[in-house]
């Protein structure tokens, strides 16, 4: 345990795009900054996007140059694997409580050599490729990853200690135990951003089970470049598809899973993923079977136009249910809008738009914060300015609030450290 308070003027939770943008714009500004991330590695969601809609430009392009940007900065310490537990507000500032989870790795002697990973000889499901590939059990998140430090898993390490003996610096820790921060900073963005809802949680989309019924993550790492495969297979035998389908609304405005709002970044997402598709694989029919489109953006109603353009149908219609066909195919069942008749189809490959709930689950110690009907945090007046709350010097940004996507995430981020710098400037002024 460590009982030093480290001061800061201002605490970002969490690492992804919103956060860096806010961390970086106070940076910028002569004030000294905290960056928490819960991961072994800032980047957030989207650095493990294959491209961004409505422009395609890569997603890792414009990321990673806002993670070196932070990880360089002489203003922004960066603490990752790491969660904030507890935020309260005593004498004028706010203090954190920070648990810092082990790596099992020494920080500060390790080079990012590769050698541990190298010799490690136990292989896990890599989550960061979707699980479609392996990795071992002490590794380097991903290859731009920021810090590119090595952290153990313990569920699957056996103990051999053959990256112990490897390591050129003895950075290898087996014995290292969580610790406790704490942070002692003038003002907070929270950017905690969301995940996606399980796809074990749809009964009627087989739980899960099915192989070639993949989430829309999954998706962008086969899209992906750097991805696991270097080219589009289904996972379950490796044959490229002749077929695809995305569900829409497959975790949204959907009262049975309890989230009955509309996630927002679905429809576009799922569009960029078949014209993507489309290029990777011409000769594939491509179907994406939604309840409405939104296209809410600039240039997004174009480019919806432009999938149509290009081949993709588009089917309004309920997916009531997902199972097993043959040959390993996926028999879609769903009831047709337009004309109101109980159709099944059978697609070599399946994707799930799933639902985007809050990564904060919970305020409950957190001070001055609550949580919508929704779960996302609430601000105080969200027509006025939705990074606000009802404590000054405390603010949010991103997915935290809401869903949304890249653009409006990072439009907040700026916003968000440009009230927190007004802020910290009048305090300053009035000590």
């Amino acid at each position: 345990m460590e009982n030093k308070t480290l001061k800061f003027d201002a605490l970002v939770v969490g690492g992804g795009i919103a956060g860096l943008q806010s961390a970086i714009d106070l940076a910028d500004q002569g004030f000294k900054v905290a960056v928490i991330e819960k991961n072994p590695s800032i980047g957030g969601n989207m650095i493990r996007l294959s491209k961004v809609f409505p422009t395609l430009d890569c997603a890792s392009c414009i990321t990673t140059p806002k993670m070196a940007a932070a990880a360089h900065h002489p203003n922004i310490t960066l603490f990752t694997y790491c969660q904030v537990t507890a935020l309260a507000y005593e004498n004028n500032a706010y203090l954190a409580e920070v648990l810092k989870r082990p790596r099992y790795v020494d920080e500060q002697k390790c080079i990012g050599c590769r050698q541990c990973e190298i010799n490690c000889p136990v292989m896990v499901p890599d989550p960061e490729q979707g699980g479609f590939v392996a990795k071992k059990a002490i590794s380097i998140p991903f290859s731009n990853a920021i810090p590119q430090i090595a952290y153990l898993d313990p569920e699957h390490c056996m103990l051999c200690g053959k990256c112990a003996k490897v390591c050129p610096k003895d950075a290898i820790n087996y014995f290292e135990e969580e610790s406790t921060l704490h942070i002692r900073a003038n003002a907070v963005i929270l950017s905690t951003g969301f995940r996606l809802t399980s796809l074990s949680d749809k009964v009627q989309y087989g739980r899960g089970r099915l192989q070639n019924v993949i989430t829309s993550l999954q998706m962008e790492r086969l899209l992906a470049p750097h991805g696991p495969y270097n080219r589009m297979l289904r996972p379950s035998d490796g044959k490229e598809p002749d077929s695809i389908a995305f569900i829409q609304c497959a975790g949204s405005r959907d009262i049975s899973m309890g989230i009955k709002y509309c996630s927002r970044i679905c429809c576009m997402y799922s569009i960029k993923q078949a014209m993507l598709l489309s290029g990777a694989l011409p000769l594939a029919d491509l179907t994406i079977y939604y309840m409405d489109i939104r296209a809410f953006g600039k240039g997004y109603e174009q480019f919806y136009q432009n999938a149509q353009a290009m081949g993709i149908e588009f089917v309004r219609a309920k997916v009531a249910s997902l199972r097993q066909g043959e040959n390993q195919s996926v028999v879609v069942r769903f009831e047709d809008q337009t004309s109101g008749e109980i159709c099944e189809r059978e697609h070599d490959l399946v994707v799930t738009a799933l639902g985007v709930v809050p990564e904060l689950n919970s305020t409950e110690r957190f001070t001055y914060l609550s949580q919508g009907p929704d779960g996302f945090l609430a601000s105080e007046n969200i027509n006025i300015d939705p990074t606000l709350f009802s404590r000054e010097g405390l603010y949010g940004a991103g997915c935290a609030l809401g869903p949304k996507d890249i653009v409006d995430s990072i439009a907040e981020a700026g916003n968000a450290a440009m009230q927190a710098s007004i802020y910290l400037k009048r305090i300053k002024g009035e000590r």
